[in-house]
């Protein structure tokens, strides 16, 4: 393992055009850090990178640090999370990789296409990129998002979904294809062809697909939602992958006595549908794996109050009791890596 981190800082140190993509600087305007030539960051400013790639996975390569000490995170795209902050002394480098997809939408699947290529955002308390490398990534093993709002990868601050917040747990060899949208249910989901469509023929054997759709279907029937879910379930295994089920987050929604509400919290819809109960039923009677978010977050949300909870979510920005702010989208998608890991759908050496 050590031979191969002195391995990587030493290609990433010498780096030269040759061997990088073609790419485009960010902005004429912030020209890259002294020395940058010949270690990718002729591709960047001091706060962002674009590479001038087409559409598919790739695997980012980077070297952290500077002559001060620093502390250095990546997000990319549309907000994406794909490194966490990470912190280095004066003078030290640190090697780190990762995987992204880049697409058109780059962001929700209905939103706007964004910027062609691959944008990457330096951002933490002192940012400082000592090189990078982007390459095409040949045997990345993809985990898709199919859900809503409380998961897509939202285009505004102080929005986020657990979805956009996912890349950040994982290493190179493992991206994440967020193909959730704003304001889906399941039947939305089924009927548009930008969405399950669109995602089906991209399955490999072997992905995953992380299926979590409930706070939309506030008028479907129960005999509906439970044969949307059978569709998604078998659409991915035509194609060879492995589909994974989740109950919905909780709403933020309190009773007097502490506790969650058990209709609107707890996403039984107007037509006295349990979602989460019927989303566990489903994923029983096809033997499908289940993250029981609903529970999760149930516990959590609880443990918290009804003021330490309102971090989680939006309350003191927009008094929203659903959607989650990045901290709270953070830690959930901190519950899903978790479960992912224990469940063993993903190796424990594929995560951070």
């Amino acid at each position: 393992m050590r031979r191969r981190r002195r391995t990587l800082i030493a290609v990433l140190a010498t780096l030269t055009a040759a061997t990088a993509l073609s790419a485009t600087p960010a902005s004429s305007a912030t020209p890259a850090p002294a020395g940058a030539h010949g270690r990718g960051l002729e591709n960047c400013t001091a706060t962002a990178c674009h590479f001038d790639v087409a559409p598919g996975t790739y695997d980012v390569h980077v070297l952290l640090g500077g002559d001060a000490e620093a502390s250095t995170g990546i997000t990319g795209e549309t907000r994406r999370t794909l490194l966490p902050e990470t912190a280095t002394a004066a003078g030290e480098r640190v090697a780190r990789s990762f995987t992204v997809n880049v697409r058109t939408p780059e962001g929700e699947p209905t939103g706007p296409a964004g910027t062609p290529g691959l944008d990457l955002a330096l951002g933490g308390s002192a940012p400082a990129l000592a090189g990078i490398r982007v390459t095409p990534a040949r045997h990345a093993r993809q985990i898709f998002v199919v859900g809503d709002s409380t998961s897509c990868d939202q285009p505004g601050d102080p929005y986020s979904g657990w979805g956009q917040q996912l890349p950040q747990y994982l290493r190179k060899g493992l991206s994440v294809a967020n193909y959730a949208d704003s304001g889906e249910s399941t039947v939305s989901y089924l009927d548009n062809p930008a969405l399950f469509a669109t995602v089906q023929p991209l399955i490999r054997k072997g992905d995953l697909v992380l299926i979590q759709l409930a706070h939309n279907d506030k008028q479907t029937d129960e005999a509906t939602y439970r044969t949307n879910l059978e569709t998604l379930v078998a659409g991915v295994r035509e194609r060879g992958g492995k589909p994974v089920l989740l109950t919905p987050i909780v709403r933020r929604w309190f009773n007097a006595d502490g506790t969650l509400n058990n209709g609107t919290a707890l996403l039984v819809n107007g037509l006295g549908v349990d979602h989460p109960a019927v989303t566990r039923s489903v994923a029983a009677a096809h033997g499908v794996p289940l993250i029981d978010m609903t529970a999760k977050t149930k516990a959590l949300v609880e443990s918290l109050g009804v003021e330490a909870s309102k971090a989680l979510y939006l309350y003191n920005e927009k008094r929203d009791n659903t959607h989650t702010s990045a901290h709270g989208a953070t830690v959930y998608a901190d519950l899903v890596r978790d479960e992912l890991v224990a469940q063993r759908l993903v190796p424990r050496g594929l995560v951070r």
